[in-house]
């Protein structure tokens, strides 16, 4: 007898299920979720509120106090950085928390020193920026689809631990995580995008091409990891495989490493509204928009 709609749904949660764990014992399982149970939505929600809480806590006292901290998110395609960057920036303003997510760049860009074109987004005083993808595309992405030569790729490496350092040197707070998911999930996720109109932009051509290429990426990661992971910039590993528990250990990790306090602010009351005086409410024809919902 043929399986229901829901029967299906259930033998394919099954499977899932049983391949997040495989990927905890298996040689994928570097970016296996410790946990075996799902994080509940409520669960997830609750515990982000907290978080979001002292987020906008650090954002006053980064005002305040004038500190310069730039983070980074690296991972593979589908590694989850963009719900993470989403996650940490959907309560705190814009000014202060700066996305930046750089296109290919341009042929005057290409004409430039390599740096050139990220060095400029470094924050200032009282920001925070978060690179959703960084300078570091050049010791994975470019490296791997042969947009640069092994000579350039290799004398970035050489040289972005001395850029780094100076960035440090010069008073900005530098985080740099790797998102670490396994084969298994990164297949999932990326078959998902294909099948859903809500996420079918987020998988370009290139992202197609990249897939294949899982092994070379990975020696990539680890050559990136051997030259770059330095005491005054260090590389910090998320598991991701489970991405509302990963979401949660970012906030947590980056908010225990940024020291912050409660800014000193006055006590906010709304004042009093004007009379309305001789003010009549307007007979204008506005257009409103269809109440569909």
């Amino acid at each position: 007898m043929a399986k229901s709609k829901n029967a299906k749904k259930q033998d394919k949660s099954v499977k899932q299920n049983k391949a997040r764990k495989r990927a905890v014992k298996n040689g994928n399982g570097k970016a296996g979720d410790a946990h075996s149970e799902e994080l509940s939505n409520k669960e997830y929600t609750k515990i982000l509120k907290g978080l979001h809480i002292e987020l906008v806590r650090l954002q006053e006292w980064v005002k305040h106090a004038g500190l310069k901290v730039c983070i980074v998110f690296e991972g593979r395609d589908g590694a989850g950085k963009g719900g993470t960057i989403k996650a940490i920036t959907e309560r705190v303003s814009p000014r202060v928390f700066r996305v930046v997510a750089l296109p290919a760049p341009t042929d005057r860009e290409k004409s430039q020193m390599y740096l050139q074109r990220y060095v400029r987004h470094l924050p200032a005083a009282g920001e925070i920026v978060i690179f959703d993808r960084s300078w570091y595309n050049r010791a994975g992405v470019e490296r791997v689809m042969g947009f640069c030569t092994a000579e350039q790729a290799k004398g970035f490496l050489a040289a972005v631990p001395l850029v780094e350092k100076a960035i440090v040197e010069s008073g900005v707070i530098l985080l740099k995580y790797w998102l670490e998911v396994s084969s298994d999930e990164q297949t999932r996720r990326l078959e998902a995008r294909i099948k859903d109109g809500r996420k079918i932009w987020k998988l370009s051509p290139m992202d197609l091409k990249s897939y294949s290429r899982w092994f070379d990426y990975s020696r990539a990661r680890d050559d990136m990891f051997k030259a770059t992971d330095t005491s005054w910039a260090p590389w910090f590993v998320v598991r991701s495989d489970d991405k509302r528990r990963a979401r949660l250990n970012i906030v947590k990790d980056l908010l225990g490493r940024i020291p912050y306090e409660t800014a000193p602010r006055e006590k906010v009351k709304l004042p009093k509204r004007q009379k309305q005086g001789d003010y009549k409410e307007s007979n204008y024809p506005f257009k409103f928009i269809a109440e569909a919902h």
